[in-house]
């Protein structure tokens, strides 16, 4: 097999582990922290950011894995497995300190490998079908996660009275640390090159690209914006559905929030509706202008948001669950594959570190903020404020769009910056 098919033939395997994996890291380890520790909003809030600091270190990472020479598939590898080792360990002891730290050692090795993982697909998977690649793995992924986390949350259920967890899931996290080992075994399959060594040896070099290419800045500015009006309220959906009663003077639900309903609205829908939706918005990236195409996203995951802090029924919070689940679909196929569009080829590593840089700086901030906001203001006045983050980025997003896509193809992608 070439590269291309080799990559695929893994990525496949490789998207099942992560589909298990993502159903922890966006509701299980949340509602785990909520229903069996019952920690406070500081607590939660850390939880819900832990892949910031992975974010954060991606500069750190790329510079250090190019220094030692080796190949991107190889470093993907080595995170995997040692991040498992956070998973098993959380496990075996059930601890509420070492729960919080067993996540943050995984979630910021696991998150840590991504700008590796963007480097393989710009290597790997050709330009004109990058897009479709990527939603066909993803479509694995999706239906993974909406499989597993249903089955999940049903389990869970049969395992919870009195609004709390009756017993503390060792198997669940123990099937997380599982799926990063095979997460591990699929990355040393994959073929991959070592990155490219930069002169210099300061661990955080990659920004210098932010300051070089203006069109690039401009971008991540808008990004960090609407970014951040999407992800505060992120974590909060978990909190409302789980601790509806809280917050009964501005929202109320009309049904038990038990953790297969949970389950259902945060997982099981928005998967299926991405499986649906995946291979639509891939080849729509691989066609579309890039800004019009991120434009419409944010359309999708303001009004999901609106409706879902403003809906007290089922049927509204299902609806909002499958605009999130199209929007998070293409937002996806996004937020992996930009920076392959306007990044010089040998620097794409250089350039999503430097985009998982900052979004590791909203993922860290965006929770505690949410949470510092819901107790100042109502759920839908919030819902509001972020939507309208959300929308006027968008807005600022397109200023640029006379400089798009086609310009940059035609400049930067056939420019060498100098190391």
């Amino acid at each position: 097999m070439d590269r291309t098919d080799t990559t695929y033939f893994y990525e496949r395997f490789r998207a099942v582990a992560s589909g298990i994996l993502e159903t922890g890291f966006t509701t299980f380890l949340l509602l785990i922290a909520v229903k069996w520790f019952t920690f406070g909003a500081t607590a939660k809030a850390l939880i819900a950011a832990a892949g910031a600091l992975g974010f954060l270190l991606g500069p750190v990472v790329v510079s250090r894995v190019a220094e030692a020479g080796w190949t991107t598939a190889q470093a993907a590898s080595k995170l995997m497995l040692v991040a498992s080792l956070g998973f098993l360990i959380i496990s075996i002891i059930e601890n509420r300190w070492l729960f919080i730290g067993g996540i943050i050692l995984t979630t910021t090795l696991a998150t840590a490998a991504v700008p590796l993982v963007t480097q393989i697909y710009q290597e790997n998977y050709p330009r004109s079908s990058r897009g479709k690649f990527f939603s066909r793995t993803a479509m694995i992924r999706i239906s993974s996660a909406a499989v597993f986390g249903l089955a999940a949350g049903w389990t869970l259920n049969n395992h919870t009275s009195d609004n709390q967890l009756s017993n503390y899931p060792h198997w669940l996290l123990g099937i997380f640390a599982g799926a990063l080992i095979i997460a591990a075994f699929c990355f040393s399959r994959t073929p991959a090159k070592p990155l490219t060594k930069a002169k210099g040896t300061h661990p955080f070099r990659s920004l210098r690209f932010v300051k070089e290419d203006k069109l690039f800045r401009h971008i991540l500015i808008c990004w960090m914006l609407f970014g951040i009006g999407n992800l505060m309220l992120f974590p909060l959906r978990v909190e409302y559905l789980a601790n509806a009663e809280d917050y009964s003077e501005d929202y109320t639900l009309n049904f038990d929030p038990t953790p297969v309903h949970i389950a259902l609205i945060l997982v099981f829908i928005p998967n299926a509706i991405k499986l649906v939706s995946s291979p639509i918005w891939g080849g729509l990236f691989d066609r579309m202008n890039f800004f019009i195409l991120r434009v419409v996203l944010n359309f999708f995951f303001a009004t999901s948001l609106v409706i879902f802090f403003n809906s007290e029924s089922m049927i509204g919070l299902i609806i909002a669950a499958v605009l999130f689940g199209i929007a998070n679909s293409g937002g996806e196929v996004a937020w992996s594959l930009w920076v392959t569009k306007f990044a010089p080829p040998k620097h794409v590593a250089d350039y999503m570190s430097v985009h998982v840089f900052f979004n590791g700086i909203r993922v860290f901030l965006s929770p505690f903020l949410g949470f510092w906001l819901i107790g100042i203001i109502s759920a839908s006045s919030l819902s509001l404020f972020s939507a309208g983050i959300i929308l006027a980025s968008s807005l600022a997003l397109l200023s640029d769009y006379p400089a798009g896509e086609k310009a940059k193809r035609g400049t930067a992608l056939t420019k060498e910056i100098t190391d």
